[in-house]
């Protein structure tokens, strides 16, 4: 049976590379059904790549086959791998922290190495900066048409040897939750944290309290404000603050039709922390 090829990559649209990588992909198996997770990872950014694939990866069937090209180390030493997931979909990507949040949040069954003596494009053993292309869509093309077996990818080696990005976990003391923003929901500049809803309950909150929202970056205070803690936007005025909970059951805030990233300069990452407290 054939699956779903997904590719995420940070390459955008504005040049041929994406689509060499759907050509390969289409003269492995031309019936082979490509969808985009996104191009527009931001260049470079391991972290995001990894946070898209767990925004998504849980709403496509098994057996799915992902490809994530975010690779600022191709050409290196780096390993090339396929994961097996413990929902039974697999990620075809550079060993360098792209699956981190996979491996935290959903759990990984099994890794293997790309064999690439098997699992290269023909004629391609001169390239060495487009492995995109030559070794990564190749090979999930192969896998998810049934051209090969998941035990025809590679060797297996332990999971524990996966590099693993730093993953903070957010927490609650006296009457404060913390944690980080995690990612922007790009198009709207609305700040996405690390804050489960069962944690951010625990203050005891109901819609329409009042939250007061400080955030930080490198141990400088960047916001503050109080709020509404809404069901949606609708719960707030034209350019009001509010908080809400996303569609990863985690705490959000935003400005209701502008962009709080923006207008606030606010980034992600681990040093960007965000505290948050019931006003009583």
């Amino acid at each position: 049976m054939k699956n779903h090829l997904v590719v995420q990559t940070d390459f955008g649209l504005s040049d041929g590379a994406v689509s060499a990588m759907y050509g390969v992909a289409i003269s492995v198996d031309p019936t082979l059904r490509i969808f985009d997770l996104t191009h527009d990872i931001p260049k470079f950014n391991i972290w995001e790549a990894s946070y898209r694939l767990y925004q998504t990866i849980f709403y496509w069937p098994e057996g799915t086959v992902f490809v994530s090209v975010v690779d600022p180390g191709v050409g290196s030493d780096r390993r090339s791998i396929v994961v097996k997931t413990e929902t039974n979909q697999y990620i075809v990507t550079p060993d360098n922290g792209t699956v981190t949040h996979i491996l935290k949040k959903l759990g990984i069954k099994e890794v293997r190495i790309i064999d690439e003596s098997i699992n290269r494009l023909p004629f391609s053993g001169e390239s060495y900066t487009f492995h995109g292309r030559d070794v990564y869509v190749y090979t999930g093309a192969r896998l998810a048409s049934g051209v090969i077996s998941y035990e025809e990818v590679g060797p297996l080696v332990p999971v524990e040897s996966l590099v693993q990005l730093p993953i903070s976990e957010a927490s609650i003391d006296n009457e404060t939750v913390f944690g980080n923003i995690d990612v922007l929901d790009v198009r709207f500049g609305n700040l996405w944290t690390n804050i489960d809803r069962t944690l951010f309950n625990q203050l005891g909150n109901e819609y329409g309290d009042g939250i007061e929202v400080m955030i930080e970056y490198d141990g400088s205070n960047v916001y503050k404000s109080t709020m509404k803690y809404g069901r949606s936007f609708a719960d707030s005025g034209l350019g009001e603050p509010i908080l809400y909970i996303n569609s990863l059951d985690k705490i959000a805030v935003a400005l209701n039709q502008e962009s709080i990233a923006n207008k606030y300069k606010i980034g992600t990452g681990a040093e960007w922390k965000i505290k948050i407290r019931k006003i009583r």
